[in-house]
């Protein structure tokens, strides 16, 4: 079984793959699937700005192409390229939505960290109250 530890680690090991040549900011995800598969994504950007694509959004994206559709939690880490994971990076507005999408918001786990033991706990809910989307419906 996938551990927040484990999941964090995951998500710090995607953020080096990050294609942030514009803002600087490196953001990886790992996301849980209820198989226990875990899923990276990083963000990707482009001279356009609206073409990228950002790390939760990439890891939800993937996932989905595999068949999953449940998910358990997501683990969130970003910094300044090239640097460690300084700061604790919630999820933008567009992926709570995204997440609302395919999450129970009582039940899905955001976590944002820093390193493996830094790191906060949130449920989707507490970050996207009074969402919509089929997680209510369920």
């Amino acid at each position: 079984m996938v551990g927040d530890r484990e999941l964090v680690l995951a998500a710090l090991a995607a953020r080096e793959r990050a294609y942030a040549p514009y803002s600087g900011f490196a953001v990886g995800a790992a996301l849980l699937g209820k198989s226990g598969k875990v899923y990276p994504g990083c963000n990707v950007e482009n001279a356009a700005f609206t073409p990228g694509c950002c790390a939760e959004r990439a890891a939800f994206f993937r996932a989905v192409c595999d068949g999953e559709r449940k998910f358990s939690a997501i683990a969130v880490v970003g910094g300044k390229a090239g640097g460690p994971a300084l700061d604790f990076c919630p999820p933008c507005g567009v992926c709570r939505q995204v997440m609302a999408e395919f999450c129970d918001p009582a039940a899905f786990r955001v976590l944002l960290a820093k390193s493996p033991g830094e790191r906060r706990v949130y449920t989707l809910g507490e970050l996207l109250p009074l969402s919509f989307g089929l997680g209510e419906k369920e």
